[in-house]
């Protein structure tokens, strides 16, 4: 038996092939040092993935490298990068089931690779399984399937791409060699991945810097524009007062909507200054050279209404003794602006859709249709989606209308405008009387910021319009103010999930009493039953709202 320094003398065949795997192990790893400065060169890895290749080369011998990415729910993926210089433009392919439920493997080999083109298959033999040389057989698209077919490729290994943990997609490498890949060569090969890893990262964090300053210079050229618009409607006297947040979000999409010809809608409670925003909004419109035509629907009867919307024929109508344009027709080239458009008749409703539909109409008691070159800024307080459930307002038209919606809040959702709009009436109105207030008390300020506005900005313009008559010049105190805002209680926050200034129970109450009966096709039992009341109870309040 020989002894332990024999033993370790004896020199063989086996030592040399350690010694020459060792010394291959190591020029691969240095070859892998040498990817880090050619991936730092740019920020986008296609850039740079030929380069990339061809250090790749010295470590995984390949005849094709791939970089695919994963979509978010990982059951497609898009060819993001070639080393040959194919298209990447090809759009996201669905992954086959055999390939979706081997994402979780740190290694994917497949040797001895046929192609079918025309069936756009694939076969092989699973090397990375437990069940080592197993055959398989994948349907991907059939373009791909030849491509592969036409380089000649033979045999593939794919690594998994990872970013803090997460798959988000794989290095593909393609041999034309049958073997052309072992379990050996993955250890390299995920190496080669994490640094291509690593340069997706920085790659990602430089695009969502980029995204994120070219947020802030729209964000700051909106602001620029809102703010020179701002001075350019006081300097009319038609300032849309405000420095809340609200406000400015408001003023904001009305910027951003100003450039195009859509039509918008703008909802909220009455005296909240929609007239005010759609005249902001036609200042900031190609259309401000042109006419702002204003018209409030519910100031007029429907005749009248139809005759100063579309304009009238002499003879149309007793005392029409001459043909007159209507508000569509002097808005040309400008804006219409359609106040309280949800008290239009039907009639009217009618006819307007054909505006917004076919740029059409024709004058009252005329024959021929008119072209007409009009954007159209409706407003209205209106709730239109239950008017249409009670058949008082078309659809149609809605939807027409309600390309962009505008809602604008109330006053009591932005009290922190309350100072400003103060100081713009007293000198707006002071200039009017000819006799400007010195100024508001402390008490009556305190009041005036406590008080809820029912009635919004116009309310508040009429308390300071009366204080400014009532205190002939001198200082506005409590007693100058409306007895409302005088004895008003202080506004408490609303608790959560109720509005502040609370519930309307009676108009919820009337709201579902309607609906019910709709439902029930007018069955009055039906209905009760639906309600969970009695027939008494129902009829109760069909009595009290008004119903059936």
């Amino acid at each position: 038996m020989p002894s332990p320094r024999e033993e370790g003398s004896v020199s063989g065949p086996e030592p040399e092939l350690l010694a020459g795997a060792e010394r291959e192990r190591r020029r691969r790893a240095d070859a892998l040092e040498a990817l880090l400065p050619a991936l730092a060169q740019a920020l986008d890895v296609r850039d740079v993935f030929h380069q990339v290749s061809g250090i790749a080369q010295e470590i995984v011998p390949h005849d094709l490298l791939e970089l695919g990415l994963l979509s978010d729910d990982r059951s497609h993926a898009r060819v993001y990068a070639v080393s040959d210089g194919g298209s990447v433009d090809e759009p996201e392919f669905a992954l086959p089931e055999l390939i979706r439920s081997s994402l979780s493997s740190q290694i994917f080999i497949v040797s001895g690779i046929e192609g079918d083109p025309a069936a756009g298959r694939l076969r092989g033999r699973l090397v990375s399984d437990d069940e080592e040389g197993r055959p398989i057989e994948v349907t991907i698209d059939p373009l791909r399937v030849k491509r592969l077919a036409e380089l000649g490729i033979r045999s593939l290994m794919r690594v998994p791409v990872r970013l803090k943990g997460e798959m988000i997609g794989a290095l593909l490498f393609f041999s034309c060699h049958c073997e052309g890949y072992r379990a050996e060569d993955a250890d390299f090969a995920r190496r080669i991945a994490d640094h291509v890893a690593l340069a997706i990262a920085h790659q990602r964090l430089a695009e969502e810097q980029r995204r994120v300053a070219e947020e802030r210079e729209r964000a700051a050229k909106l602001e620029a524009r809102v703010a020179a618009l701002t001075e350019e409607l006081e300097a009319r006297g038609q300032r849309p007062v405000g420095v809340s947040k609200k406000w400015k979000d408001t003023l904001a999409l009305a910027t951003k909507v100003a450039g195009t010809e859509t039509t918008v809608l703008l909802t909220g409670e009455s005296g909240t200054g929609k007239e005010v925003v759609a005249r902001y909004l036609h200042r900031a419109s190609p259309r401000a050279q042109g006419p702002f035509v204003a018209l409030n629907c519910a100031a007029l009867p429907e005749q009248l209404l139809e005759s100063e919307l579309f304009g009238s024929e002499k003879g149309a109508f007793t005392g029409a003794v001459a043909s007159r344009p209507g508000r569509i027709e002097q808005a040309a080239g400008g804006v219409l602006f359609l106040d309280e458009v949800g008290e239009m008749s039907p009639a009217v409703q009618a006819k307007f859709l054909r505006v917004l539909q076919e740029k059409e109409f024709q004058r009252l008691g005329g024959s021929r249709p008119m072209r007409t070159d009009v954007r159209v800024v409706a407003a209205t307080n209106r709730d239109l989606a239950a008017a249409i459930s009670r058949g008082e307002f078309r659809e149609d038209l809605y939807y027409r209308l309600h390309v962009f919606e505008i809602r604008l809040p109330p006053l009591r959702e932005r009290p922190e405008d309350i100072p400003a709009l103060l100081e713009a009436f007293l000198r707006e109105i002071g200039e009017g009387v000819g006799r400007p207030a010195a100024g508001i008390s402390r008490e009556a300020r305190d009041k005036l910021l406590a008080y809820a506005w029912p009635g919004n900005v116009r309310e508040l313009r009429n308390a300071v319009e009366r204080a400014v008559i009532l205190c002939e010049g001198g200082l506005i105190t409590g007693e100058h103010l409306p007895i409302s805002i005088d004895h008003a209680a202080p506004v408490t926050p609303a608790p959560a999930g109720f509005p502040v200034g609370g519930v309307d129970l009676e108009a919820i109450e009337r709201s579902y009493v309607d609906q019910a009966l709709k439902h029930a096709g007018n069955n009055r039992s039906k209905a009760a039953r639906l309600l969970g009341l009695t027939r008494a109870q129902l009829y109760s309040r069909l009595e009290k709202y008004g119903l059936g």
